[in-house]
């Protein structure tokens, strides 16, 4: 009848603070982190600015090249020639990548005039390793999950103030040129532990 006496007694009574006078100083409260000591880390992908080859090593792995390495501005136009072509393909390197990223050309995320960079809307340009600002720019509700913690997933500590975090970057899942993900099947199928059958 009366929840709010006692609580209102200990006020009185001057009680501390807690962390303040533990009698059992190993139950006390320990020191809140540093505010910003922690920070979210974003996993930058290797495959960032290089596209394969049908070219493989000895492990059977596609070779990559830097799209500088073509069309950088200190372009080796032999490389290209070098490689081998599929044939009737007029530019085989480039026959691999298959470009299904709604009604988007090439130019609408590159740089005309230098491959090797990005392009904003706008015309400014950007360096490969700021491919989510790029993506960002058409995708907001994803940026926005993605912001709040419910898309691209995470590693770490919510709490920033506990640990530091570990996202994804947007090409560690989807594919830069044909990001559609496909039909599949996410778990196995339900099973009678009856029966043995699968519904």
């Amino acid at each position: 009848m009366y929840p709010l006496l006692p609580i209102l007694a200990l006020v009185a009574c001057g009680v501390s603070a807690p962390g303040d006078d533990f009698a059992d100083s190993s139950r006390a409260w320990a020191e809140p982190a540093p505010a910003g000591e922690f920070h979210t880390n974003i996993h930058q992908p290797d495959t960032l600015g290089v596209l394969d080859t049908p070219l493989e090593d000895v492990h059977g792995n596609a070779i990559g090249v830097a799209c500088a390495t073509c069309h950088g501005p200190n372009a080796d136009g032999e490389v290209l020639a070098s490689l081998p072509r599929q044939e009737g393909e007029e530019d085989g390197f480039h026959a691999g990548v298959r470009l299904e990223h709604g009604s988007l050309s090439c130019d609408s995320c590159h740089a005309p005039d230098d491959r090797s960079l990005l392009r904003l809307a706008d015309g400014t340009t950007l360096e490969m390793d700021q491919t989510m600002s790029l993506c960002a720019q058409c995708h907001g509700v994803q940026v926005r999950d993605y912001d709040n913690g419910s898309h691209g997933g995470m590693s770490g500590y919510w709490d920033l103030s506990q640990g530091s975090r570990d996202r994804n970057h947007c090409l560690d899942c989807h594919s830069a040129h044909a990001p559609e993900y496909g039909q599949v099947m996410p778990v196995h199928p339900p099973r009678d532990r009856y029966f043995g059958e699968e519904h």
